[in-house]
């Protein structure tokens, strides 16, 4: 499925790219978001999150950002300076397909 990943095919029961979905995760990911903001902002199972939060963060497009304090210790995902400068090209690319 990494290999997949890395290679931006389209998955065989989606309509969105894997590059979509990673672009997505970034995205909502630009502020701080929590494990299950993410699977929802991007509608994902959170098998299908878990296998991209593991690719992300071990390519450093994603960090995480712990949150001591209140009930317990709270995991943020934050993308990365190298994270948005894949959301930058990837903008890019999606505008020079559409224009």
């Amino acid at each position: 499925m990494v290999f997949h990943l890395i290679q931006g095919k389209k998955s065989s029961s989606s309509h969105r790219s894997q590059i979509d979905i990673i672009a997505n995760i970034l995205q909502v990911a630009v502020e701080g978001a929590k494990k299950t903001h993410i699977m929802y902002g991007c509608n994902l199972s959170f098998g299908q999150l878990q296998t991209y939060l593991d690719l992300l963060l071990d390519r450093g497009l994603l960090e995480t950002i712990s949150e001591t304090g209140g009930a317990g210790n709270s995991a943020f995902f934050q993308t990365t300076t190298r994270g948005q400068s894949f959301l930058h090209v990837y903008q890019d690319l999606r505008g020079l397909l559409t224009a």
